[in-house]
């Protein structure tokens, strides 16, 4: 069994550093890039996100009201065992709405109701909630309660409600991140072990990926509302 925290400050750092690890062990189920481990860019793309999630659990102790919370679930025998987070947006604006950013659970612990228990603790504390994910992913949120609005990009956008919140979320920027001193060293490095070609067929095998994941964002979005498309 487990048991929920909501924080909304940063958690301690025992804490802290496993929601990290788990950033990095489920990078293909959070990440809004899903490579996979054999492109030369998935340990980019995985930094990029750990360093994101770090960001956002760092600003958590700022004063701001669009400051990130955080839901954790922890184990009932071993309380300082992380079993799964939900890392969520509350808008400044609007008292109500919230964007989730990043949600995962152990793979020894799925399948168990936490990932279903952390989503509705967060539509208590916000009921318009909204999530962007893969099409494939469209199926276990309908289950959950959200439903289809659009396709954005290589994502389709659900909600809990039948139209977005009108209240803005402040999203991480990630363009400091990848102009960053130490993402440029990883690409250098990365460039230097796999060559140029090799870095060149990754990115463009990345792209490939995006237009699969917008077809399929596209497609399930037709599905859903024929009339419409």
């Amino acid at each position: 069994m487990f048991t929920l925290v909501t924080l909304d400050t940063s958690p301690p750092e025992s804490l802290n550093s496993q929601v990290l690890q788990m950033v990095v062990d489920y990078f293909r189920d959070i990440s809004p890039v899903p490579l996979p481990p054999g492109n030369p860019l998935y340990q980019l793309y995985q930094y990029v996100i750990g360093y994101e999630v770090h960001l956002y659990l760092q600003a958590m102790n700022s004063a701001l009201d669009s400051s990130a919370r955080l839901i954790l679930a922890l184990d009932d025998e071993d309380p300082s065992q992380v079993l799964g987070f939900a890392l969520y947006l509350p808008s400044p604006d609007d008292a109500g709405a919230c964007t989730l950013t990043y949600m995962a659970v152990k793979a020894s612990h799925r399948r168990r109701g936490i990932a279903r228990a952390m989503l509705q603790q967060m539509v208590k504390h916000r009921p318009h909630a909204e999530l962007a994910c893969v099409a494939s992913k469209v199926p276990t949120f309908e289950s959950m309660g959200f439903q289809v609005l659009a396709a954005q990009g290589p994502h389709v956008l659900l909600n809990t409600r039948d139209q977005r919140s009108d209240g803005m979320v402040a999203v991480q920027d990630l363009a400091p991140i990848f102009q960053s001193k130490e993402v440029r060293q990883i690409h250098a490095y990365l460039v230097q072990q796999h060559g140029k070609k090799a870095m060149s067929e990754a990115e463009s095998k990345r792209d490939r990926l995006l237009d699969q994941m917008a077809y399929q964002a596209q497609a399930l979005l037709k599905e859903r509302f024929p009339t419409i498309h």
